[in-house]
């Protein structure tokens, strides 16, 4: 039978290998951005703007305007994503004098054959009175075609030509009232459809505390897991290094993910949500599981073999647990993979950060909790007293 924990070194030298520059990048990202990671307003409070303008083809909204805007609010950070492309949209205002029922009119203009035809969409804003057809930039559909799926149900109606583009803005924290004069410099620019005008906003005090909850809950499961382990495993010599062994690849899984999380801060501007929490939760979950499984095989060889050196007995094992833990992980990857390929992008940050925590975390309960416990046991970890001989039941 190979021996896997006889090549403990070399497992603990690739894990140095990932961690250490994972924490050189939390330390560069401090140093450059003033957190390890980039954090979204779940954690630093502030306010998301999402903002439709309509506008002509020749005057489109641009980033430095928006940017203009916000800086004229001494709001000079902000972090501005423009969301797809233009959209061409056909802007229909009744006549003064009309009294038709705007909403009755909706689907009766939708069920024109030349506009359902279309991927387009009818829709009534409520709040300028007037009936907005969007279509994809390249539709078929023409003004001539808008025109004439109103002649008969709004007479009179003029109907205007836009073009609409989507934004994402992410803010400091302001009051409503300032939040209002914010919106009304916006619709300024260009047109802003105040009808798709959205708004989330989380205050600093709240920022600080899903934080702390946060550092809670992590310190908090550490203790139940250790507590949890030490008991059960009350009748194996030395039960509080088992805890304190899934423990240490915990911390292991949790650093990796912290370091990948920090480079794709700084390469791609992912910032870390309240899903990154759970993701990162689940990995926990995951983590320690398969390291108790592990665990629970030693507890039961170590009557069973009694006379075998303690590295042998934790060896065979490893071995009689390892494609347990390997299929099961193997399924979950196989979903991810496919989520990934296939998903939609706003899932794609929590599905990865969740793929690779899992696949640390298979790694660092076979191949870190494990030969911790070997080491520990022959004194091989610096400034920690070991046994230097088999333990017996």
């Amino acid at each position: 039978m190979f021996n896997l924990v006889e090549k403990r070194r070399w497992y603990f030298l690739l894990s140095a290998s990932i961690i250490v520059p994972g924490i050189i990048i939390m330390v560069y990202s401090w140093l450059t951005i003033g957190a390890p990671f980039r954090l979204s307003i779940d954690f630093v409070g502030g306010s998301i703007y999402d903002l439709v303008f309509e506008a002509s083809e020749q005057n489109l909204v641009t980033e430095e305007s928006i940017r203009g805007v916000f800086a004229d609010f001494d709001d000079e950070n902000v972090v501005i994503q423009r969301l797809g492309m233009e959209r061409l949209r056909w802007r229909i205002t009744p006549a003064e004098a009309s009294t038709i029922d705007l909403s009755a009119a909706v689907p009766q203009i939708q069920a024109n054959s030349a506009i359902s035809s279309s991927e387009s969409s009818v829709v009534l804003d409520e709040l300028r009175n007037v009936i907005l057809v969007t279509a994809p930039t390249g539709s078929t559909i023409s003004a001539e075609d808008v025109s004439g799926a109103i002649a008969q149900i709004l007479p009179d109606a003029t109907v205007e030509q836009v073009y609409t583009n989507s934004w994402s803005v992410r803010a400091s924290f302001q009051p409503e009232e300032t939040i209002q004069l914010i919106a009304d410099r916006l619709n300024e620019v260009a047109t802003l459809d105040r009808s798709s005008f959205r708004l989330e906003t989380v205050s600093a005090t709240v920022g600080q505390e899903v934080t702390r909850t946060a550092i809670y809950a992590v310190i908090a499961g550490a203790i139940v897991i250790t507590s949890f382990i030490v008991i059960a495993f009350r009748q194996v010599p030395n039960a509080f290094r088992y805890g304190l062994c899934a423990i240490l690849a915990m911390v292991h899984d949790i650093l990796v993910v912290m370091g990948v999380m920090s480079l794709l801060g700084l390469i791609l501007g992912w910032e870390v949500d309240a899903l990154f929490l759970t993701a990162l939760l689940t990995i926990v979950g995951f983590s320690v599981q398969d390291s108790i499984v592990v665990f629970d095989r030693i507890r039961e060889n170590i009557p069973l073999r009694l006379g075998e050196p303690y590295e042998t007995i934790v060896n065979r094992s490893l071995w009689e647990t390892i494609h347990r833990s390997l299929a099961t992980q193997l399924n979950a990857f196989f979903i991810m993979i496919a989520i990934l390929l296939f998903g939609g992008d706003t899932i794609q940050q929590f599905i990865l950060i969740l793929f690779v925590g899992l696949l640390t975390g298979s790694y660092s309960s076979l191949f870190t909790a494990v030969p911790l416990l070997v080491a520990w046991e022959k004194g091989e970890i610096p400034f920690v007293k070991g046994d230097h001989a088999p333990q017996e039941a």
